[in-house]
């Protein structure tokens, strides 16, 4: 007997992420509730953090990766005093030290030092690779390797409250960014340590919680989890739009790339053909032509 593989589901779910679960646990369960043939992710969020995870199905997950490129935006719980093995609440703690007595004023000078373009060090807890092997494997084993510092940009950082031991913040940053390590470098530069206790993302590219996500209980309790799913091109709402004539659109379904006339844009754009349904990614050249970089069929419109 064959195994069942699942239906063509395509779109893209605004999953709650629950804390407590991998992101590919929370996949696994939205595929079964949708019995979705073919899924993904576009950016694991830690067990520890809930919140915002897009998931992409079928069609969609030819867009998955614009997604994954696109920056993040979280609320963060920092537990100054208190530095843990994996930078977060789940590891085993490391080390302690005392926590100076803050201003909002102090840690907002600080603070204005992380934000912009600076270089990170990944944290070993992390799905790197060294030489094969992920980075948290090599952890788990008591090795620690060399890692070379990586630039990210930090677009805000902003103090949302402030008590005992504990900082709220506020973070908008590009993909590639370690919110851990964010944390424990702030906590240093306050001249204590810190890892975060609480994360959750609150939004990812153009989508915000106010789109509407849907938690895992609500899809495998609905009769029809389907009607939760947004369509493929929702993941790039924000981008410029252009309506191909038949004839065009004909062309660039063929790969070719196609001169419209009045794109006033440069880079990256939603196409359509005229009748609204949406073909996928484009990129406009330098010779004024716009190239199809990545076509959907008309299952995922």
């Amino acid at each position: 007997m064959s195994r069942r593989r699942g239906r063509p589901v395509n779109g893209v779910l605004l999953l709650d992420k629950p804390g407590g679960i991998t992101s590919t646990q929370a996949l696994n369960r939205a595929k079964r509730a949708l019995d979705a043939r073919r899924g993904g992710h576009t950016g694991s969020l830690d067990p520890l953090a809930s919140g915002m995870l897009p998931l992409c199905f079928g069609e969609a997950t030819k867009l998955a990766a614009f997604l994954l490129d696109a920056g993040k935006w979280y609320d963060v719980e920092a537990r100054l005093g208190v530095a843990t093995e994996t930078a977060d609440a789940d590891g085993a703690v490391r080390a302690t030290a005392d926590v100076p007595a803050l201003e909002p004023e102090q840690v907002e000078a600080v603070l204005a030092r992380f934000r912009g373009d600076i270089q990170q060090v990944p944290p070993m807890y992390s799905a790197l690779k060294h030489k094969g092997e992920r980075l948290y494997a090599l952890a788990r084993q008591g090795v620690t390797v060399e890692r070379e510092p990586r630039a990210v940009r930090i677009h805000e950082l902003t103090l949302t409250g402030i008590g005992e031991e504990r900082l709220q913040l506020r973070v908008h940053c590009s993909k590639g960014t370690y919110v851990r390590t964010l944390v424990e470098d702030v906590g240093e530069a306050l001249g204590t340590v810190a890892h975060v206790s609480a994360l959750r993302r609150t939004g990812v590219a153009g989508f915000v919680e106010a789109d509407g996500l849907v938690s895992l209980a609500e899809l495998e309790e609905d009769p029809e989890p389907k009607r939760f799913l947004l369509p493929a091109d929702a993941a790039l709402k924000e981008w410029p739009a252009v309506s191909l004539t038949a004839e065009l659109a004909h062309f660039l379904r063929h790969g070719q790339p196609v001169l419209v006339p009045r794109v006033p844009v440069d880079g990256w754009l939603r196409l359509y053909d005229d009748s609204g349904r949406f073909l996928g990614v484009g990129e406009m050249l330098d010779d004024g032509r716009v190239a199809p970089r990545r076509l959907v069929r008309a299952a995922a419109a």
